[in-house]
């Protein structure tokens, strides 16, 4: 005498997962915009990381009193090649299962980084100056505050330097009276330490976007109200 077979269904679906059963699909589907949304935030962070951390580490050095202008520079680059270098090990582990990299992998991110930096320095389009005197003046400003504006152009396209370096003789013709302490006038090391930034006939987001990212590298910043309304940002002085 055989014994029957007995059949055991599962309490679930081929294609159903046990914990989602019974979860309604509006709870679902908010968890999974939570999933997506967490995603997305870690992924912008992860690539504004190496922007910031060049600017930021810069301007950190320079205000700890670290060489001359271009000695900061320089290690903000290295800091930043190295935060590169660490990704592209993860990524090669996670594609390839070793912690590898090419000879040359190194050198090539440190180069990019350099050459971002070189741009910033050099560079700047009439697109984001008020004037070709402007431009021309803004070659004179310190070249941490040109990479810092140049990063945040990758962002804000609408971004406008209505001022740069100045002379006794502007201050005359916009009839006020000079201010020697101004950092728009050439300091002790050869650089000018401050910028205008144009404010009017943009939204409000965007002006406090960009208060706050000079903010947050380590720059002073100063909303001069008023007919020429517009961002002051400068240089903080040096830890000497």
């Amino acid at each position: 005498m055989t014994s029957p077979q007995i059949r055991i269904e599962p309490p679930f679906g081929p294609t159903d997962k046990p914990r989602e059963r019974g979860v309604p699909l509006s709870v679902r589907l908010r968890a999974w915009a939570v999933r997506g949304a967490a995603a997305l935030a870690i992924t912008l962070a992860l690539l504004a990381l190496p922007f910031f951390l060049l600017v930021r580490s810069a301007v950190w050095l320079h205000d700890r009193g670290v060489g001359t202008a271009w000695l900061p520079l320089a290690g903000g680059v290295l800091f930043t090649g190295l935060l590169l270098v660490g990704y592209a090990v993860v990524t090669t582990r996670m594609i390839s299962g070793t912690w590898r990299l090419p000879r040359y992998a190194k050198r090539v991110l440190l180069g990019i980084t350099a050459a971002f930096a070189l741009h910033g320095v050099l560079f700047l389009s009439a697109n984001n100056a008020k004037s070709g005197d402007v431009r021309d003046g803004y070659r004179q400003v310190h070249p941490l505050l040109r990479v810092a504006t140049a990063t945040l152009v990758l962002v804000d396209r609408e971004l406008v330097v209505t001022d740069a370096s100045r002379t006794l003789d502007d201050y005359r013709r916009m009839g006020l009276p000079p201010n020697e302490a101004s950092l728009h006038f050439g300091q002790p090391n050869g650089w000018v330490h401050a910028v205008d930034l144009r404010t009017i006939g943009r939204k409000r987001w965007q002006n406090g976007f960009m208060g706050l990212y000079f903010w947050s590298m380590g720059f002073q910043t100063m909303r001069h109200r008023g007919t020429a309304d517009h961002l002051h940002v400068s240089l903080p002085p040096r830890r000497d």
